[in-house]
């Protein structure tokens, strides 16, 4: 099920706050505009009476409504940004190039109000991501059998030593520690929600994060210590099936992961996520549900704690738990790629509808 909706009055408080924790999760229809708007819209206030709240967009536009030409709320929110959208444009045609301030300013953008939006959308700056863009080239030179020299330079670092401190401040280990003959293997995966790390062993997957978690590197440093060998680098079959998977998950076709996965942790961790993977895609469930599911409905918290040491990704889709007031709650991957996992996978829920009918 999707969340009950709070009351008008904590909506119209959150539209006038531009409160971003119900972006996404609900939508203001006004009446004397006849539009329709995230509640983190710029635009100018309408009047208390003249909202009326629904938590999907099919919704708005079932009841007449347009989208609004400033919030686009029919695109994710980082990209209703023009700023946003623009340098991710760039930043797809040249993954090669090494941006700086003054390149941002050519574009004829402000760097401190583009820091700014790129922090408060992915929770990193610009000129980070495209230092981790560079970092997938030099990755996938090294996964192909190529030299840490010739990696280096794919990669467009100048210096070695920090190509070394680069790679290792994201995964945890310098670039020559990576062999291609460990039997557990790291995989570099792009998405269109930002480029994911898995690892996998030659019958199953043990990690699938963002490249970008904060808690990475430490998850990584863990499967390094718990293996005898450490983590190589390259593909194996359960890390290409769940690239091919991922595929079909962001092109809205399936929900469906058949990747076998390695779930290593405590009995009550391991019954918290299979309990998520039994949440419909489209749907929502609140920790306190979850728990109440268990049968433990006291434990809210250790619930919570549970989906925090979730180590893969979307297959166990953790990004389905809200707070139970429909507020979008914290998620290392960041709240706005949360958002626009739930927006993919209600459009896929409708398309299911709409085909079955």
């Amino acid at each position: 099920m999707l969340f009950d909706l709070p009351d008008h009055r904590t909506l119209y408080a959150a539209l006038l706050a531009r409160d971003s924790r119900f972006d996404g999760q609900a939508f203001v229809c006004v009446s004397s505009t006849g539009v329709f708007c995230r509640l983190t819209c710029p635009a100018r206030k309408p009047k208390a009476e003249n909202c009326t709240f629904f938590a999907t967009i099919g919704e708005c536009i079932e009841a007449g409504y347009r989208p609004c030409k400033r919030c686009h709320p029919l695109e994710a929110a980082a990209l209703a940004e023009p700023t946003i959208a623009i340098l991710l444009r760039a930043l797809d045609q040249r993954p090669d190039l090494r941006w700086s301030e003054t390149r941002v300013e050519q574009f004829g953008f402000d760097p401190s109000t583009v820091r700014r939006s790129f922090k408060r959308q992915f929770g990193m700056t610009f000129l980070e991501m495209a230092r981790q863009r560079r970092l997938r080239e030099g990755f996938e030179t090294l996964a192909a059998g190529g030299k840490v020299i010739t990696a280096q330079h794919e990669a467009s670092f100048d210096s070695a030593s920090a190509f070394r401190m680069a790679f290792a401040r994201l995964l945890g280990c310098a670039p020559a520690a990576l062999k291609a003959d460990r039997p557990l293997r790291a995989t570099w995966i792009p998405t269109p929600l930002g480029d994911m790390i898995a690892v996998s062993s030659r019958s199953h997957l043990h990690l699938l994060e963002f490249a970008d978690r904060k808690g990475l590197a430490g998850e990584l440093a863990r499967l390094q210590a718990g293996s005898q060998e450490g983590i190589g680098i390259g593909p194996l079959p359960p890390s290409e099936q769940a690239m091919a998977e991922l595929a079909g998950y962001f092109a809205a076709r399936s929900d469906r992961f058949l990747t076998p996965l390695a779930l290593t942790g405590s009995a009550f961790n391991q019954q918290v996520w299979e309990t998520l993977r039994d949440i419909p895609a489209g749907e929502t469930r609140s920790y306190s549900e979850i728990a109440r599911q268990i049968g433990r409905p006291s434990a809210v918290r250790a619930v919570a704690r549970a989906n925090g040491a979730n180590k893969i990704a979307l297959m166990i889709p953790c990004h389905r738990v809200i707070g139970a007031d429909g507020s979008l709650t914290g998620y290392g991957g960041g709240l706005w790629r949360k958002q626009r996992l739930i927006e993919i996978e209600r459009q896929l829920k409708t398309s299911r509808k709409a085909s079955s009918r």
